[in-house]
């Protein structure tokens, strides 16, 4: 239960956004009842308040809410809104799970390509919820460990971009930042700390610790191609798709 806060030695604070009053109860007391600090709100409009007020370490995100549905406002999200708390996790970075009755995969896809770090198919059980929220906590809280090779040495150079492993910062040839999502963000790694070789989609996903309902090629492809985007365009030149195989990452990396 990492916090990404200042405070992290406590637990870590989680908005619940949830329009149903019965599962926005049961979704309270399930995370708080496991340690969580825990907001619950029943709209868009109350997220955005809510954000405004005080900074998240996680949001919980119902897909199907009156007004702004959960998928627009996990890409609204993305966008960062104008809303940021001095030394917390920008918000456009800040860990979204969607939860909904529609668990097809082309749903997970969907979310996936909006920028959401898991999704959960109703109905699911609590023990799922709390496990899925721990994992994408701890992938949040990598950066923040014990002193390693990585930490010491924390910034990533390749094809004069740059990726700063403590404020999780991506910069473009030109400095200028590039927001990256949580799963972005760790499969960029992936790449990086495995640069000219060649990676298998499943093993891409093992690396990144993604977690989206059921794993496919599929949603590695989709993660793939949101990277790609953020990248430019530099990206068919970075990352190759290697057929019937995976991807290679093909630029020289430079740890400094």
């Amino acid at each position: 239960m990492t916090s990404n806060s200042s405070s992290s030695d406590l637990p870590a604070r989680i908005l619940v956004v949830e329009d149903d009053a019965g599962m926005r109860t049961l979704l309270q007391r399930a995370l708080q009842g496991d340690g969580f600090r825990v907001r619950s709100v029943a709209s868009g409009d109350e997220m955005w308040e809510a954000l405004s007020t005080a900074p998240v370490d996680l949001i919980v995100l119902d897909v199907m809410l009156p007004g702004t549905n959960g998928v627009d406002l996990c890409r609204a999200l993305r966008g960062g809104q104008g809303i940021s708390h001095p030394g917390e996790t920008p918000l456009t970075q800040t860990p979204v799970i969607m939860v909904s009755a529609r668990g097809e995969e082309r749903d997970r896809v969907q979310g996936l390509e909006i920028g959401a770090d898991d999704y959960v198919a109703k109905p699911f059980s609590q023990r799922e919820l709390l496990a899925r929220v721990r994992a994408v906590l701890r992938r949040g809280a990598v950066q923040q460990v014990a002193p390693t090779e990585r930490a010491r040495r924390e910034t990533l150079r390749f094809a004069g971009w740059a990726l700063d492993l403590r404020r999780r910062e991506l910069t473009d040839p030109t400095g200028a930042s590039v927001d990256i999502s949580g799963a972005e963000h760790d499969l960029l790694i992936s790449f990086l700390d495995n640069p000219q070789r060649v990676i298998a989609r499943d093993r891409l996903l093992e690396l990144s610790r993604t977690r989206l309902g059921d794993v496919s090629d599929r949603s590695i492809d989709v993660l793939v191609s949101r990277l790609r985007r953020k990248l430019g365009n530099d990206a068919d030149s970075l990352i190759r798709t290697v057929r019937g195989l995976g991807y290679i990452f093909v630029a020289e990396v430079e740890r400094v």
